[in-house]
């Protein structure tokens, strides 16, 4: 058994299906389920769902109308190796609509949640030097795309 995550779309199922696996690797969309008959959502033989991975972890992707909308109550943390990894994603993921939040998080062109971080940030923000770690905290808390050597220069007093 694996556990599945399923999100709600206003008819842009297949479009953020194939912008998330054009992202991020490990990715593919695998199938879809066109409607047999009309539903209250989708025409009969409209797509309804797009099965996909990222990561090679499983979603389903439901073109189910206007009536959900995401919130930040939800959201996928993507552990980022490096800078150059916080850019790429942070980039792409807030281009054509994408907005910005705080403290690494932000919301997609589809209105998904996320939170582009690295584990590297540990070192600082939990750090033996309690300080140090203060101050990587408040320079983080002033942040909307992580900072890395800036969060480090916190730390450090620099």
């Amino acid at each position: 058994m694996e556990l599945t995550t399923f999100l709600w779309f206003d008819g842009r199922a297949r479009e953020a299906a194939t912008f998330y696996t054009n992202l991020f690797p490990n990715s593919e969309v695998e199938g879809n389920w066109v409607a047999p008959a009309e539903t209250p959502s989708n025409e009969q033989g409209s797509e309804v769902l797009v099965n996909f991975s990222i990561f090679g972890r499983p979603f389903i992707a439901l073109n189910g109308g206007p009536m959900y909308k995401f919130s930040e109550a939800i959201s996928f943390q993507i552990p980022c190796s490096n800078q150059d990894e916080i850019d790429k994603y942070w980039n792409a993921l807030t281009a054509d609509g994408g907005e910005e939040g705080r403290c690494g998080w932000l919301k997609d062109k589809f209105g998904v949640s996320w939170q582009v971080v690295s584990g590297e940030m540990g070192k600082y923000l939990g750090g033996s030097d309690p300080e140090g770690a203060q101050r990587a905290t408040q320079a983080m808390l002033q942040m909307t795309k992580i900072d890395l050597a800036a969060i480090e220069a916190a730390y450090n007093g620099k």
